[in-house]
């Protein structure tokens, strides 16, 4: 709308969350916005930054981190939600991760702690934070995120309930995140209601509904890709850093049990 067709900043964040060795309130976080252009030009995108700066910082496209090494000269590899789960879980492709009754079941089978009221999505979503993302060693992207879980990205043109969205996994953890923006101010007003129904049942991550943000899409958006880069996370992995605690200028810390 500005006539800004990429924009930038590199911001403080401030999150009503629990602390761990990878979660700290206050983070620092490079955002970004490019117009035009879709996720899978930010996962190029993202690729190329991580492999030059790896060079630039460390003068080596190898990353020593805890004991184990990470290649940044090869192509990141690229996998689906449903993917992953399938191989790490060694799921049978007669099961139906699409299906409520049957993610369900794959998630009690595999011991995954949730709630029977969360939506399939949220479900599946559950079942690779706790059985696969730890596994993720090598940098990996995971796209198609369901569309619970990803109230403002723009929906899969060939499966509508999946995004067209990724994230960047390294070590086990999170170091990027971004999509295609969700540009119809309908549907954005549908997803938003999806998210109160799910907050009104309990889930204290569902977001409210954003009355603003609709109004300022109704003006109009271009097709848009966004991203999130934890700066922190990446400062952790360059200096071998086993707690964000240890990268933060005035870290403050109290003991939590759950590590993720």
């Amino acid at each position: 709308v500005g006539g800004f067709e990429k924009v930038f900043e590199l911001n403080r964040n401030f999150r009503n969350e629990g602390l761990s060795t990878r979660h700290n309130p206050e983070f620092t976080m490079l955002e970004f916005y490019w117009a035009y252009a879709r996720y899978e030009d930010l996962m190029d995108l993202t690729e190329d930054l991580f492999r030059r700066i790896t060079e630039e910082v460390l003068g080596t496209d190898i990353v020593v981190y805890q004991g184990v090494e990470y290649n940044f000269s090869q192509p990141f590899a690229r996998l689906t939600v449903e993917a992953a789960v399938r191989e790490t879980c060694k799921l049978d492709d007669a099961v139906k991760l699409d299906d409520l009754e049957q993610v369900t079941a794959a998630a009690d089978r595999l011991g995954v702690v949730f709630d029977k009221s969360w939506p399939k999505g949220k479900i599946l979503m559950e079942i690779f934070e706790q059985r696969v993302e730890e596994t993720l060693t090598q940098p990996t992207f995971i796209t198609q995120y369901p569309t619970e879980v990803s109230p403002l990205a723009r929906r899969n043109e060939k499966n509508p309930d999946v995004t067209d969205r990724f994230e960047l996994i390294i070590g086990g953890r999170e170091l990027a995140n971004g999509f295609s923006e969700l540009n119809d101010p309908e549907d954005q007003a549908e997803r938003f209601k999806a998210q109160v129904a799910q907050k009104d049942a309990g889930d204290k991550e569902a977001m409210h509904f954003d009355d603003d943000y609709v109004t300022a899409l109704e003006y109009g958006m271009p097709p848009t890709a966004g991203e999130g880069i934890g700066i922190d996370r990446l400062v952790m992995l360059f200096t071998d850093s086993p707690s964000i605690k240890d990268v933060l200028l005035f870290p403050h810390m109290r003991p939590q049990h759950d590590d993720h």
